[in-house]
């Protein structure tokens, strides 16, 4: 892994230490580690997501990959331009991300789902590492309010500067903008509080926002 990336045994999050552990003896075909990024590192949109899902990328080892919020993104990121190949919902299947990476604020799977204000802290410094180690990076977009949140504790923006919205768009100081999205969940897509159009709308704000490459 890159230094952007926790080690597979990251110990700085005691209960998210003991969770994986007790995946690791229950299922020990899973990858059950930090998920790391995945995408080009000269790409110039970073996608930021929560956490690792239990059964999805704490499963496969990649992001959004085995849940019902991939079968939203990674669609949509076809549909867009920012990947090709096909989705299968295996980290062996032949999708691309094209200018696109995909990273999660927290990278070890929270019970539940939900992180602690302590864990989404101490992974904070792998999202800076993240930002540093993109030099093309142009847009950063943020699926929820945590991401959103955690995306500007990264970049040492205050957030009463920003506050979170479905598809606002920032201009941030260091040049880079970032657009929110309610995150593409289960809950959310079942609820209708995200709709696919609603989605796709907030990568083509995204693709306004690019300067040329």
């Amino acid at each position: 892994m890159s230094a952007a990336e926790p080690g597979r045994h990251c110990p700085l999050c005691p209960r998210l230490v003991a969770f994986r552990e007790s995946w690791r003896e229950k299922e020990a075909g899973w990858f059950n580690a930090p998920v790391p990024g995945f995408g080009p590192k000269d790409a110039r949109l970073l996608i930021v997501g929560l956490a690792p899902g239990l059964r999805g990328a704490n499963r496969t080892g990649r992001p959004f990959t085995g849940d019902g919020a991939g079968n939203l993104l990674y669609p949509t990121l076809l549909e867009t331009g920012f990947a090709q190949g096909e989705f299968d919902a295996r980290p062996d299947d032949s999708l691309e991300l094209l200018d696109c990476r995909i990273t999660n604020a927290v990278r070890c799977v929270p019970p539940e789902n939900k992180p602690v204000g302590a864990e989404i802290k101490a992974c904070n410094q792998f999202l800076s590492k993240e930002f540093a180690g993109l030099a093309k990076l142009q847009v950063i977009v943020a699926l929820g309010g945590i991401a959103h949140n955690a995306v500007l504790d990264a970049l040492g923006v205050k957030r009463a500067s920003a506050k979170f919205a479905h598809n606002a768009d920032y201009h941030l100081e260091s040049g880079l903008r970032l657009v929110d999205s309610y995150h593409c969940s289960r809950l959310n897509t079942n609820t209708g509080r995200l709709t696919p159009a609603m989605f796709r709308d907030v990568f083509a704000t995204v693709r306004e926002s690019f300067r040329p490459a």
